[in-house]
């Protein structure tokens, strides 16, 4: 198995184990992470945001397949299982991610996956009638930040 291979293993390996350190320790400092909510968050906001999300995923499964890398980049897809704590629903995330690497560690994560998809079972209503409209995408994107933002100023945690 290519050593960047073995990273995205032991990444995902330790968010099923919800071991929010174990998951910075794959991340190099200058990591950069984006999906569909959160955007652009370097280390200190990218690490608390995994740490928020183990927190409050308090029944979140996730399984992941398919990790392949190379010296510069990876991919990987993983599903996420877990109750949207804001309105109570259920969900199934199927995310790609893709990696680049730098000295050993993973220095860009984006994930990518089916943001109406995940507002219609997140939201109900909402996402089923708005959720292909960036109005609706912006707003969640806000939303994520300001909880992140809360979070990470609840704990005393600093971070770009």
């Amino acid at each position: 198995m290519h050593p960047h291979s073995q990273l995205i293993t032991d990444f995902y390996s330790a968010f099923q184990k919800r071991d929010a350190k174990g998951m910075a320790a794959c991340y190099h400092p200058d990591v950069e992470f984006t999906d569909e909510a959160f955007v652009g968050l370097r280390y200190g906001r990218a690490t608390a945001m995994w740490t928020m999300l183990i927190e409050r995923g308090k029944d979140l499964e996730l399984t992941f397949r398919d990790v392949q890398a190379d010296d510069r980049t990876g991919r990987a897809h993983w599903d996420a299982h877990y109750t949207f704590s804001t309105t109570g629903r259920k969900v199934i995330n199927r995310i790609d991610a893709e990696f680049e690497f730098r000295d050993g560690k993973i220095v860009r994560h984006r994930d990518h996956f089916n943001f109406h998809a995940w507002s219609r079972q997140a939201l109900g209503p909402i996402g089923l009638v708005l959720g292909w409209t960036p109005l609706l995408k912006k707003k969640v994107q806000g939303t994520a930040a300001a909880s992140l933002d809360k979070f990470m100023k609840d704990r005393g945690l600093q971070g770009p």
